[in-house]
């Protein structure tokens, strides 16, 4: 296994899973191209007001009939939702540690809805907080 790392929170990978970054989110795809997992952050300034995580939820306006569950993944607590939009299974989590915040997407098409199911959780249960960098 792997470690990606960015200045906020780490992520292990397993070694069939590869991770690129470009100016606003890391994308993370299988070999097999299955589904890919899209993370971008959110970093409050100090004394900012951060919004719930079922307010950055409702962000989500073209889909505000979605039924969002509590979850934990790792030191990452927060919300998840899946739904069907033009042929793919999408997977979508909001997930809050101390001032930083991550919207989460796993998008695969949805002949192989669940097929990678096991493993983003396995992976989004890894999510570590790098506590020194909030600290700075």
């Amino acid at each position: 296994m792997r470690v990606l790392e960015t200045q906020w929170w780490r992520i292990g990978l397993p070694d069939e899973w590869n991770a690129e970054q470009d100016d606003e989110s890391i994308l993370i795809t299988d070999r097999d191209e299955v589904g890919t997992i899209e993370i971008s952050q959110l970093l409050a300034e100090p004394g900012e007001a951060q919004p719930s995580i079922e307010e950055l939820a409702k962000l989500n306006a073209e889909h505000d009939n979605l039924e969002w569950s509590s979850c934990c993944c790792g030191d990452f607590d927060g919300v998840e939702t899946v739904y069907l939009e033009d042929g793919a299974s999408i997977r979508e989590w909001w997930l809050r540690a101390q001032s930083l915040t991550l919207f989460v997407t796993y998008v695969c098409d949805e002949e192989n809805r669940g097929l990678d199911d096991a493993i983003v959780d396995e992976i989004l249960d890894g999510l570590e907080l790098v506590v020194e960098s909030l600290n700075e």
